[in-house]
């Protein structure tokens, strides 16, 4: 299916923009790539100004066997929609953000070229390693903390209670602590990660800390104000950043605001929730620990997202210098019924971070369709679900696998290569190039199951791996993927790290995980390049990740195959998720890659 190279083909890249992050106002310069036997009478471009289409006529060249079609694209719009029209003959496709299709779909699959900054270059070229700090490490400091009334003490060995319906579950402590964190730098260097990304750190009655009590000061439990100093600066330090996670939709029902709401009924934190007249209040998802605020309240938004004061605005500034947020929640954020002003609260987080920073991030978890959500003025991407995670479960799951899919009554699919490549191909076109580029690439999380039991073996594990630090967007680890940590779900991924007990870890995938960031970090098409689909089967899936500055090609297979030939020019080897570095025949313009005995993921330089 060397054929796939063949298409035609545009993406949001350098290769295919002449300015990734246009200004309004300004005409850029966008190009659509064919083959040169393909048989094209014309091209235009359609864009939307205003809402109205307008088409423009391409110009073509011939470079070799491609043939280049460009036109200038006015940004007329902060966002900006465009998309191709192929004519032969009396045949016509739409060359869209999800592919070529031969019907007239919504716009909403189109190209989009945003005039709103994109994510710092910190954030696009690094890599995140996610660490809950009730599970990660206790410093020597931590066993002179007294156990909370709330908790249920563990030792760091004990098996942790995962079934929802155990009370025991969100409040069993391990007394993981800040300074335990910093203890351990050096692990997070091992793996080539330069983000650390903590879960919250605000005082609350649960492990998690999603039910915060105060946005005022870090929890003494993990060490205080001070022990979140020390972590900031020794991140920092090393040249890294740090990023915090704050719940914009909710506090917990322990939280000053809310205690003081509803002790008083005049009191002016009232207007921050939702009470109804019996006493009720809105609150996520049925728990009534965690009442949902009210940010249809202008004194609301000031205090949580709009100024230096803020809770988003006063964790960016020295002492504590956070580098940005990863914002809990952001799907529902602003949302209840009637009132949606999620769009706003993103745009005042973004000010707010900017105004203090010069150069923030901020990420909006969602698990399913962030697309209205990610336009370029607000969260510069998301948590990235539905576009990433599970396309890749649904390839890469074991069928006997324990795992438990997140969000859903049902297992995670087991799907073929062609239907997963047109599962990224969709979610790209949704998201935006700009969006995606700045979106995590997650295989698990706090909230998930662990990759590991998804797939059940760590030959597949780590072809997982390679596609998260290969495709476009942010590879974010959640602590202990890279050592082959377990878990059927979300509660249960939480297993504290077993630091004294070094011999039970997959160190292969650890070595791949670290081999993985330094190629992404020395080559900038694993960072920055576009990307094109080669070959795809249903156990084999291709692609070129292409840039000025030098392509790679990537073969990911989740079982054993064939070999095939594409319609390149292989310069070297580069990496390989299992032992053996394979030949690649060469023959002319075309190269043949080598069968397979079982999973592997191999990047190769292109000439």
């Amino acid at each position: 299916m060397s054929a796939l190279l063949r298409l035609p083909h545009h993406d949001g890249s350098s290769t295919y923009v002449g300015e990734e992050a246009p200004r309004l106002g300004e005409s850029v310069t966008v190009r659509m790539r064919s083959h040169v036997d393909d048989p094209i009478d014309d091209v235009w471009l359609r864009t939307t100004y205003d809402a109205e289409p307008v088409y423009v006529a391409l110009s073509r060249t011939t470079d070799g066997d491609t043939t280049w079609w460009s036109a200038d694209l006015l940004i007329h719009n902060p966002v900006t929609h465009y998309r191709f029209l192929i004519a032969r003959g009396d045949t016509q496709q739409w060359l869209t953000g999800r592919g070529l299709v031969d019907l007239d779909i919504p716009d909403a699959a189109d190209f989009k070229l945003t005039s709103y900054a994109p994510a710092p270059d910190w954030a696009l070229d690094g890599v995140v390693y996610q660490i809950f700090p009730d599970r990660f490490a206790r410093s020597a400091a931590a066993d002179a903390q007294p156990t909370p009334s709330w908790a249920v003490p563990a030792n760091w060995d004990d098996t942790v209670v995962f079934e929802g319906s155990d009370p025991r579950t969100p409040v069993q402590y391990f007394g993981g602590d800040l300074d335990g964190i910093t203890e351990h730098l050096d692990h997070v260097a091992r793996i080539g990660a330069d983000i650390v990304y903590t879960t919250p750190v605000f005082p609350g009655e649960s492990n998690h800390r999603y039910n915060a009590t105060t946005f005022d000061q870090v929890d003494p439990l993990l060490g205080g104000d001070a022990a979140y100093e020390r972590l900031s600066s020794a991140v920092h330090a090393r040249g890294w950043r740090i990023l915090g996670d704050l719940t914009t939709n909710h506090t917990g029902d322990t939280h000053e605001w809310f205690r003081s709401a509803a002790a008083d009924p005049e009191s002016e934190r009232c207007s921050f929730y939702y009470f109804n007249a019996d006493g009720s209040y809105a609150n996520w998802m049925g728990h009534g620990t965690l009442p949902k605020v009210n940010h249809g309240d202008p004194d609301l938004r000031a205090a949580m997202v709009e100024g230096p004061t803020s809770v988003v605005g006063r964790w960016l500034t020295p002492p504590y210098d956070v580098d940005g947020w990863r914002i809990d929640v952001a799907n529902m954020t602003g949302r209840l019924g009637a009132l949606d002003v999620a769009h706003e609260v993103a745009r005042s987080v973004r000010r707010t971070a900017e105004e203090l920073r010069d150069d923030p991030l901020v990420i909006g978890e969602h698990n399913h369709d962030a697309s209205g959500d990610v336009d370029g003025d607000g969260w510069h991407g998301t948590m990235n679900y539905s576009g990433f995670s599970w396309p890749v479960w649904s390839w890469l799951r074991s069928p006997n696998t324990s795992a438990r899919a997140f969000g859903r009554p049902v297992q995670v699919p087991r799907r073929s290569g062609p239907a997963v490549v047109d599962a990224f191909r969709t979610w790209q076109g949704a998201l935006g190039w700009q969006a995606t580029s700045a979106s995590w690439n997650i295989l698990g999380s706090h909230d998930s199951a662990r990759i590991r039991t998804m797939v059940g073996s760590p030959e597949v594990h780590r072809v997982a791996a390679g596609l998260q630090f290969t495709m476009p967007g942010v590879p974010m680890l959640f602590a202990g993927d890279e050592i082959g940590l377990e878990g059927v779900n979300g509660e249960d991924a939480r297993r504290p790290m077993p630091w004294d007990s070094e011999q039970s870890w997959d160190t292969a995938t650890l070595d791949t995980y670290a081999s993985l960031a330094r190629l992404r970090r020395a080559r900038a098409a694993l960072r920055r390049g576009g990307q094109r689909w080669a070959y795809v089967d249903d156990d084999t899936i291709a692609f070129v990740r292409e840039h000025l500055d030098g392509s790679v090609l990537v073969v990911a297979r989740r079982a054993a195959g064939p070999a095939f030939d594409l319609d390149l020019l292989v310069d070297s080897h580069l990496l390989g998720t299992e032992s053996g570095v394979p030949a690649l025949a060469v023959d002319g313009s075309r190269c043949v890659v080598p069968a397979a005995t079982g999973p592997r993921l191999d990047i190769w330089a292109l000439a």
